[in-house]
């Protein structure tokens, strides 16, 4: 049996795996990143907007700063977050996107030459750095340059199948080559996880296919608990019919929504920001305009940028006027865009404290797939691309204080390969009737219709019972491909295993959380609870079951009050 040893493992390309890789390679270890995908394909590239900093480029009648950044940040959560993450977070942004700037990345200038900045939905200020909007693209491409020239070794299209635990310890894991078929065991001080979201167990969703939340299912199956995991994140607007982005950018350069009466509708939802009011608020403003008949036929709203002028949408928004003209035939120069909310981020994760450590010694997680708690319950835009480069870094500075040199014993690793291969023997020449596909898309269309923007006890009661008939059903799934290399049957039905397990954790969540708060809106207790759900969701796995606790939100210098836009 082979056994790849590395002094430390990142699980995923994304900008937090890169950082992490990064981090753990300048203080001189040896450090691998094993992606699923080559990480200029990961779901980072995606996204659009741009990366929170205070550095007051904008002039502003009072200068920004940090604390306004975390205030805004605190706010949007509707206070779920801890607040002295979020200090750490935004502490951080400036000299995280400087040191962007200084690695290659080409944001886009004021006339005077400074990082240009642009207001985003629930800021007091014009915060938002960007480049073009195209900045979840450029600066995965500027990460990755690093990571070549720093020459850290890259599994790309490996598939990490489980996590390997030692008295307690992460010592490693299991991986499968996708191209040669063959699983191989890695051996390490510790693993970083980040993997990214789990956006793909809904039907509509702006996440890339592989966001099937599989980085959180490999840590909540060896007792890694998952936080906040009813907190889905639906972004107000995507592209009718194919649910790809629009970026908030485009309401930032001074988009506007109208239903189909010709109304600015939000004036009715948040008179003061209007657009630029928190995702969620937005996000249910469209969905209502909808509901009530006051949307279009087809189930959508306007999002008009015609007043921009065709310069503005040339040079701010390229990019978003490519995806209309290619995917709506649409040039939001000459019309406006059809758009509905979808899902979009997973603000729930892999439990970690400031440092990305989770509850199990030698296991690490950082970005999407964590939950450091930085955006509560409900993230605003440009605070994601943030959080994977100030925690990326943290984690891999962590890992290394936390180096261990001792070597996990080969026969670990032995029985754990040995238990692998006879359940993949038993997965591949299983002969039942039942399909992955079918089941995956059942699990997509009842997590939109009865777990998305407006939840209710009814709804989440049959959607509990729903995922436990098909559990029952993916007992008996049949894999049409039976031999192992470029077997992508048999990756579905790993990720399925995952999306099913992520969604029972999700229903379970939001059943217990009787209040409304962020993007969890219940419409039978339509009001937030700061009595008894002041706190985070905390799900473990127990045997076959999964049981809840509950842990205090850290607050530190804003007491929660009313959101008011």
């Amino acid at each position: 049996m082979d056994i790849i040893d590395h002094d430390f493992l990142v699980v995923g390309g994304g900008l937090a795996g890169l950082r992490a890789a990064m981090e753990i390679k300048k203080a001189g270890y040896d450090v691998a990143i094993l992606s699923r995908v080559h990480p200029l394909r990961s779901h980072s590239g995606a996204a659009q907007g741009g990366i929170n900093a205070s550095l007051g480029n904008v002039p502003t009648e009072i200068r920004d700063s940090w604390e306004n950044h975390a205030l805004d940040t605190i706010r949007g959560s509707d206070y779920l977050a801890d607040q002295n993450a979020v200090e750490i977070l935004c502490q951080e942004a400036i000299e995280k996107v400087i040191e962007m700037e200084h690695w290659g990345a080409l944001f886009t200038r004021t006339e005077n030459g400074k990082i240009a900045q642009r207001p985003f939905g629930g800021t007091g200020f014009p915060r938002t750095c960007f480049i073009s909007d195209r900045t979840g693209h450029h600066l995965l491409n500027t990460l990755f340059e690093q990571t070549i020239r720093l020459r850290i070794p890259l599994y790309d299209e490996w598939i990490v199948l489980s996590l390997m635990i030692d008295q307690g310890r992460c010592v490693g894991l299991l991986a499968f080559n996708l191209f040669e078929g063959k699983m191989v065991p890695f051996r390490a001080s510790s693993v970083i996880l980040a993997t990214g979201g789990y956006g793909r167990i809904y039907k509509k969703s702006t996440n890339a296919l592989i966001n099937t939340g599989f980085g959180c299912y490999l840590a909540f199956q060896v007792g890694a608990p998952l936080k906040d995991m009813e907190f889905v994140q639906f972004h107000p607007t995507t592209l009718f019919g194919t649910n790809i982005l629009i970026s908030e950018a485009a309401r930032g350069e001074g988009g506007i929504l109208i239903n189909a009466r010709g109304e600015r509708f939000m004036e009715r939802y948040a008179p003061k920001l209007l657009e630029l009011a928190p995702r969620d608020i937005v996000a249910r403003a469209i969905q209502i305009e909808i509901d009530e008949g006051r949307g279009f036929e087809e189930g959508y709203v306007h999002l008009d940028l015609r007043h921009l002028g065709e310069k503005t949408i040339k040079e701010r928004l390229p990019g978003i006027r490519e995806i209309a003209i290619h995917f709506a035939g649409i040039d939001p120069i000459e019309q406006p865009l059809p758009v509905q909310p979808a899902q979009h981020y997973s603000m729930g994760g892999i439990s970690t404290d400031l440092e990305c450590e989770t509850s199990i010694p030698g296991l690490f997680a950082a970005g999407e797939c964590a939950c450091v708690s930085v955006h509560g319950a409900n993230r605003l835009g440009g605070n994601s691309l943030l959080e994977t480069i100030v925690f990326g870094a943290r984690a891999g500075k962590k890992a290394c204080q936390r180096m261990v040199e001792k070597k996990a014993d080969r026969e670990i690793f032995k029985r754990s390969l040995k238990e692998f291969e006879d359940r993949l023997k038993i997965i591949i020449e299983g002969n039942n009737k039942e399909s992955c596909s079918k089941i995956r898309d059942e699990l997509r269309e009842m997590m939109t219709s009865y777990v998305g923007i407006f939840r209710e006890e009814k709804k989440l009661l049959w959607a509990k019972e729903n995922i436990e008939i098909l559990k029952e059903r993916f007992r008996l799934v049949r894999l049409r491909q039976k031999t192992l290399a470029f077997n992508f049957d048999l990756i579905q039905y790993f990720d399925l295993e995952s999306m099913l397990t992520i969604a029972e954790v999700i229903v379970k969540g939001a059943l217990e959380r009787k209040e409304s708060r962020g993007s969890h809106y219940r419409l039978d207790y339509p009001y937030r609870d700061d009595k008894n759900w002041l706190k985070h969701t905390l799900a473990f796995k127990h045997r076959d079951h999964i049981r809840l606790e509950y842990q205090e939100v850290i607050l530190t210098k804003f007491p929660p009050i009313e959101r008011s836009y």
